[in-house]
């Protein structure tokens, strides 16, 4: 038995054709007030941008799809959404301007990851983020081991700042390469400088199977490496 398909319904469903040529107007209409709210909100990059204009942008987005494709939705619904939200976010970004605590809600605060050398716990216990993702994102700089890291800030917009040390200073420190990474263990074979794995604290162990890290109690470990970072 051959299945009937009703192409005309398939193709443009319960509307007629001429309800294509108003979505089309619709969607011109709502593209050019688009470009002029992302336009009002100012010229930060994508990857700048911070949660807050993001929902920003994501908000405008949502009241700019109904009325495309919903004919009982009138372009003037969303042109009023995109005023509001423009406004509101004019008046928040004034109040952040003016004050430093509304700005840390809004926004929230750059956190210390690496100081020193060594893992931020305390920065780290802020933020969801995974040690996997932390390691690949300074593998992506050339870095090979945290001692060749002064400091490593992430940044409320989700990047990460980086500033590295002198090759003069830098120091052992944990490896962040996954084939020496891996190879953490709590068995000490032999005397040497060792990275704890968890905070990223080195120390000259002795052999032994119960060796805790002074700074963070734990007591899996990696042979620290000193290598400088390839430029």
């Amino acid at each position: 038995m051959m299945l009937s398909i009703d192409w005309t319904r398939f193709l443009i469903g319960e509307e007629n054709l001429e309800f294509l040529i108003e979505i089309s107007l619709r969607t011109i209409i709502m593209y050019f007030i688009i470009l002029i709210g992302l336009r009002l909100l100012g010229k930060r990059g994508v990857r700048q941008l911070s949660v807050f204009e993001l929902v920003v942008i994501i908000s405008l987005g949502s009241a700019a799809g109904d009325p495309m494709f919903y004919k009982e939705i009138g372009i003037l619904t969303p042109v009023v959404i995109f005023a509001v939200i423009v406004g509101a976010y004019r008046i928040t970004t004034y109040l952040m301007a003016k004050s430093t605590k509304i700005e840390d809600a809004v926004e929230g605060k750059c956190v210390y990851l690496v100081k020193e050398g060594e893992f931020d716990i305390e920065g780290f216990k802020k933020e969801n983020f995974a040690t996997d993702e932390f390691f690949s994102e300074l593998r992506q700089q050339s870095i090979s081991h945290l001692g060749q890291i002064d400091k490593a800030i992430l940044e409320t917009s989700g990047n990460l700042s980086i500033y590295f040390y002198e090759d003069k200073d830098v120091k052992p420190g944990l490896p962040i390469l996954p084939e020496l990474f891996e190879k953490s263990s709590n068995q000490i074979d032999k005397p040497g400088l060792y990275a704890c794995t968890f905070c990223g604290s080195v120390e000259k162990l002795h052999p032994s199977t119960d060796a805790h890290c002074h700074k963070c109690n734990r007591k899996m470990w990696v042979i620290a490496i000193s290598n400088y970072r390839v430029k």
